[in-house]
């Protein structure tokens, strides 16, 4: 069995039922797969590069990763928090020397490291335009330390922006957790949320993340289904 340990925040974490109908991206990305491929999923909650290897998350992986496996890495949303400096972190300082601590546990076990850039967030201005993004210098940080450490960029953010900016406001609201009264016991009132996804939504981002491995040489390509299937599923779902 080949393994891929993925270390990242809320919008990658396993959710309970208490808090259906989010999941999160890694939820989903098994329905991608090759049947050998097992999923150890450690991202947390609202954790950034410098909280997650702060309590000592990272060195748990360490522990446990294995020559041949994955660590797959996607942050971004946390480390952008300037007003927790728990979790801050500068995109083209700090952020970078973190990814490269996360690197340097998947080589120092003989594992392969891959990093993946931040989901979008649903954000539209009044005349229906998708608004700037707050992950750009981050996502510009992530691929300067893919070239810094010679590890494969799976670009999350373009790909899911460019979904958002084709889809436009209304239909994208049923890929994030936005509810209407009664949807959710746990959310009696409803919910706006731009950044968490429906199952809808990390299905079709795993597909996206899908998509990117199978353009990588191998050995992240034969993780992941048939090239054509993929396409042939992200292309209904994208285009109708």
């Amino acid at each position: 069995m080949r393994h891929i340990f993925w270390a990242g925040d809320s919008t990658v974490a396993c959710n309970k039922f208490n808090t259906y109908p989010q999941t999160g991206i890694a939820q989903a990305f098994d329905r991608y797969t090759k049947e050998d491929v097992v999923i150890y999923n450690h991202a947390v909650n609202g954790r950034s590069t410098k909280s997650f290897i702060d309590e000592s998350r990272l060195a748990v992986i360490y522990d446990e990763i294995t020559k041949g496996d994955y660590l797959f890495i996607q942050f971004g949303h946390n480390d952008e928090k300037i007003n927790d400096q728990t979790r801050y972190t500068k995109p083209h300082d700090d952020f970078i020397v973190n990814l490269g601590k996360f690197v340097n546990v998947a080589r120092n076990k003989g594992a392969y490291p891959v990093f993946i850039t931040s989901v979008e967030r649903r954000l539209f201005d009044e005349k229906g335009n998708l608004k700037p993004s707050e992950h750009t210098e981050y996502v510009k940080g992530m691929k300067e330390a893919g070239e810094k450490f010679n590890v494969p960029v799976v670009d999350l953010f373009t790909m899911s922006r460019n979904f958002l900016e084709k889809t436009g406001d209304e239909a994208s609201k049923k890929y994030y957790m936005n509810l209407v009264a009664g949807e959710a016991d746990w959310a009696p009132e409803g919910k706006i949320d731009n950044s968490h996804l429906k199952y809808e939504g990390a299905l079709l981002y795993a597909g996206m993340i899908a998509k990117g491995l199978s353009e990588l040489d191998e050995p992240y390509r034969s993780l992941v289904i048939d090239n054509l299937a993929l396409a042939k599923y992200l292309d209904i779902e994208t285009n109708g």
